[in-house]
């Protein structure tokens, strides 16, 4: 079942087998739906009590202690309102939610998108979804990218999903339609921070975080690449950043694309396509983990969307035309 939040205290008796244990290391056993960092921040907000008193992180336990625990709502901030918002969900259970998201969906509220978002509508398909932090979401994709994500509809599942995240084990593999010829596959490893002057911009940096993207060629074009990238970090903004940083820049990008690039002698419905596609050419075709509960390995794939697919024949009828 998916779980809900109450303010009615969970009182346990403290076993004697976490004698000498500290206290923020036995609510983790004691409480494996919860992460660590949100037992001490309940710890802080006085929500703890041992013996009826207000309980310290570091508080050494003896054992037999009377322990108090009121879980605290996660629910989302009151301006994330349920909105009837249309969905393309591949998989759901008790634990997760796939779906497929199209472009322009903005993931979360934020300055200039109040509503209207990917949160918004998940609060309107479960409204449980507002006791889980940030209504589930776990990773995120930019408004114009389409594709796979997967959300978490409890808190045992997003505890799993967030440590999988972090320790590499969701694979998230993307689609690209690039700017030039790309020779062959490799690696960009190279740190992205937020750039000196504008703050809505990634940019390579040596003090960024570190980022890894792995890509391959799939079909090469006259002056265009269609390529399959695997993330090793999720940094923001992170293959747009890396692509242009080889000179191979996204088809369409608004903020990292620059000019347009136009074959030689390429028709004219080709130069529109290239020159007024209105996104960033990117989608999350493959996604691929561990079930929260079950452990099974599980994976969906999922169509490039129209606007690339129409893309993809022009450059290949122009490719069939002019030839390399």
């Amino acid at each position: 079942m998916t779980e809900s939040v109450t303010d009615k205290p969970i009182i346990k008796r403290v076993s004697e087998r976490f004698a000498g244990q500290r206290l923020d290391a036995a609510l983790a056993s004691m409480f494996p739906d919860y992460s660590r960092s949100r037992l001490q921040r309940w710890i802080r907000d006085g929500r703890i009590l041992l013996d009826g008193e207000p309980a310290k992180p570091r508080t050494r336990l003896v054992g037999d202690e009377l322990l108090e625990l009121t879980i605290r709502s996660e629910s989302p901030p009151d301006e994330y309102k349920a909105q009837a918002i249309s969905l393309n969900i591949v998989f759901e259970d008790e634990s997760i939610i796939v779906l497929d998201k199209a472009a322009g969906l903005v993931v979360h509220p934020a300055v200039g998108h109040a509503d209207g978002t990917l949160v918004n509508a998940l609060l309107h398909h479960d409204a449980n979804l507002s006791q889980v932090p940030r209504a589930g979401i776990v990773h995120r994709l930019d408004k114009e990218t389409t594709g796979l994500m997967v959300v978490a509809r409890n808190l045992r599942a997003h505890k799993h999903l967030v440590a999988e995240l972090q320790q590499r084990n969701i694979t998230r593999e993307y689609q690209a339609i690039v700017q030039g010829i790309i020779t062959a596959g490799g690696i960009v490893d190279v740190p992205i921070g937020r750039h000196s002057r504008d703050r809505v911009r990634m940019r390579v940096r040596e003090d960024g975080k570190p980022a890894k993207t792995h890509y391959r060629v799939i079909t090469r074009f006259r002056d265009h690449t269609l390529v399959q990238l695997q993330l090793e970090s999720g940094r923001t903004h992170q293959i747009r950043v890396h692509m242009q940083y080889i000179r191979h820049a996204i088809v369409g990008d608004p903020v990292y694309g620059g000019r347009p690039r136009i074959p030689p002698q390429a028709n004219p419905a080709l130069i529109d396509q290239l020159r007024y596609f209105k996104r960033q050419a990117l989608h999350a075709f493959r996604l691929t983990l561990l079930h929260p509960e079950t452990g099974e390995a599980l994976s969906w794939c999922s169509a490039l969307p129209n606007d690339m697919k129409q893309l993809l024949a022009a450059l290949q009828l122009d490719l069939e035309k002019h030839g390399t």
